[in-house]
């Protein structure tokens, strides 16, 4: 029985892609600039699906969380990506899927010294399924106001992971998130 190898496209710091690596050796206390996603899920009603990272994850581990994220793999349509991570990760097949913010970039250290480092563009999806994620991937999962997240996000943003507190106000930017919430920090608001 053979195994396919998980792989993640390594970029250059033009974001140009640079190689592959496989990705159980990328995540460490050095990790190289990669391609990767994230995507915010939104519910007909308007809320948005958080997730708490399963203790079992290599960086931020029981941390909650945007809906999902994932990596392409080398030359996969990075839309194809996103379907193939939510069926896989969440059990959802999504209805619709828009890309939000194209040049996310971070990177982040955890509190173990693993590294995110990450050209990271953000979609924003919508779902009518039954969410049924993998143990493996979601430890807790729930559909919350998009305002109650902005504002456990401004009064605790330890307890998430940091490429969520630094999309949602971007997200308001772009006037991509639900109902027009504002999810400005307070402390950073002109």
């Amino acid at each position: 029985m053979s195994t396919t190898v998980e792989q993640v496209v390594l970029l250059a710091d033009d974001g140009s892609a640079a190689g592959v690596a496989d990705k159980s050796t990328v995540h460490t206390e050095a990790t190289p600039l990669h391609l990767a996603f994230s995507c915010h899920v939104f519910d007909q009603a308007g809320r948005i699906l958080v997730t708490r990272r399963a203790l079992t994850k290599v960086a931020w581990p029981g941390v909650w969380t945007n809906s999902f994220c994932g990596h392409p793999a080398p030359e996969e349509d990075i839309n194809r990506a996103v379907h193939r991570r939510a069926s896989y990760e969440l059990g959802v097949r999504l209805d619709s899927v828009e890309l939000v913010l194209p040049d996310f970039r971070y990177r982040a250290v955890d509190a173990s010294g693993i590294v995110e480092n990450e050209v990271c563009p953000v979609y924003r999806a919508t779902v009518s399924d039954v969410v049924d994620p993998r143990p493996d991937e979601v430890a807790e999962w729930m559909w919350v106001d998009p305002e109650r997240l902005a504002t456990a996000v401004e009064a605790t943003p330890w307890a998430f992971s940091p490429w969520l507190t630094l999309q949602l106000p971007l997200l308001a930017e772009a006037g991509s998130w639900a109902r027009g919430v504002d999810v400005t920090p307070t402390a950073t608001r002109s």
